[in-house]
Order: C-alpha cells, then structure tokens, then sequence
C-alpha cells in the first residue's frame, strides 16, 4: 500500500533533508543556477528548504510555525526578473537530485518532479518584476501524488497565483 503523502514516502524529514541537500549540492555546481546563490544565502537555507518542501508534501507545518508563509518564500524569489534557463536547469537538478537521494519509486519521482516543476515555473517566478507585488497571506499548497490538494482546513487550493492589484504575474498580459 502506497503512503498517503508524498513527504511519508520519502522517509519523513530524514528523507526530504537528503533530497534537499542533494539539490543544494547539484544547483551549487551548475554555473548557470548557482547565480541565484552568488550574493549569499543562509546558513540554513538546505534546513529551511526541507522544512518547506516537508509541509508541502503532507508532513508538519516545520516551515509555517518557525519562519514564515508562503508569501514570504514567494517574495524571496520575485522581483529578478525573467530567467527560464535557470528555471529549466534547477528542474534538471532536481531531477537529478533525485537519483543522488536514492529515491527510486516510479510515481513518487513523477508526484515530486510534477511539483517541483510546478513550483519552479508557476509559483516561484509569478512576479518577475517586484517582491512587493507579493499579495499577504498565501498558503503553501499541499502537493499530494496527483497535485495539489485541499489545505488542512479542508479549503481548496489554486495551484496559480492570483496577482495583487497592479502587477500581473510572469507570462501573462
């Protein structure tokens, strides 16, 4: 029987820090992603990520009780314009990540390659321009074996960004 979420088939938090440092170390050593990392970043950032990516995934809220929402993790990757190679590339790191984590299972590897992809070119670039066309109070979306699903509170969860008056997100008009 499969787990019920994404972040219990990869072994708990053990197994999302493996996957998080593997990405960290890939996205490091590519030339072209590791410039979003050139002007420094935390200490923690691979503790921080998988606390996020655990929440997304179906584990406890280790990103939202300690450190922010998602309108913060959004508003740290705003405002830097347009960069789809770089996107392209960190999709390819995590694809390879994954082999590096030894994470094997067929439709846990599509489940995460789907959010991944989905976070890295919908919900991490919706606004190019400024981190303050950020809206307050988005949540991080549930990503579960076939996308996302409802918030805890039972409340549907749009898998877009809606943008904040004024500002139109990345690829639209």
């Amino acid at each position: 029987m499969r787990p019920k979420s994404l972040f219990q088939a990869l072994g708990g938090l053990p197994g999302v820090q493996r996957l998080a440092q593997a990405w960290h170390r890939r996205v490091l050593a590519d030339e072209i992603v590791a410039h979003a990392f050139s002007h420094g970043y935390h200490p923690a950032h691979t503790e921080r990520l998988a606390a996020y990516w655990s929440e997304a995934w179906g584990g406890p809220p280790l990103y939202t009780a300690a450190l922010g929402d998602e309108s913060h993790v959004v508003r740290m990757h705003s405002g830097n314009g347009e960069h789809d190679e770089m996107d392209r590339r960190a999709v390819a790191c995590f694809t390879q990540a994954l082999d590096d984590a030894g994470v094997q299972d067929i439709p846990l590897r599509e489940a995460l390659s789907r959010y991944f992809a989905w976070a890295t070119h919908e919900r991490m670039t919706a606004y190019p321009r400024s981190p303050r066309d950020v809206p307050q109070g988005l949540r991080i979306v549930r990503w579960g074996w076939h996308g996302p699903m409802p918030a805890p509170d039972g409340n549907a969860q749009a898998p877009t960004i809606q943008p904040s008056s004024g500002s139109t997100p990345a690829g639209q008009p």
